[in-house]
């Protein structure tokens, strides 16, 4: 493959549960280029139906009904950016490292498994910044 090739494919990325909800609930402007990224397909958003279920059972917590609420935005139009963008994988094997919050592990491990970027804002994941570079998974990159 050339150069050129290189540079037009998609950057693999595996994006958490408070990124999607950043992307298109919170209209996050720090998450600007990253949504545009994921709409234009110069990412290649990787996700499982385990993500995608955690997404719908936060979509229901209060505090983001009234978010959406408040932006006439139902539920299902974020699902729908999900179904739209995600491409789903299997469930990864575990990764080398784990996470101490668990709710966060499936995601860890779809990274490691694609050698794909992982963008979270959780502690418990950021903390794992040099043990998830060993695995070869950029946490967080500012490259889009």
């Amino acid at each position: 493959m050339n150069a050129a090739a290189d540079a037009q494919a998609p950057v693999r990325r595996v994006l958490d549960t408070n990124i999607v909800l950043d992307l298109w609930v919170f209209d996050e402007p720090k998450a600007k280029a990253l949504r545009t990224s994921v709409e234009s397909g110069s990412t290649q958003w990787l996700a499982t139906a385990a993500m995608r279920e955690e997404l719908a059972r936060v979509l229901a917590y209060p505090q983001i009904v009234k978010r959406l609420t408040a932006r006439a935005l139902p539920a299902d139009t974020v699902l729908a950016h999900f179904d739209r963008h995600a491409q789903l994988q299997p469930d990864a094997p575990k990764a080398p490292y784990a996470c101490k919050d668990a709710d966060d592990q499936k995601f860890i491990d779809l990274a490691v498994a694609h050698n794909a970027a992982l963008h979270s804002k959780d502690s418990q994941v950021l903390c794992m910044k040099k043990r998830l570079e060993r695995c070869g998974v950029a946490l967080n990159p500012m490259t889009l």
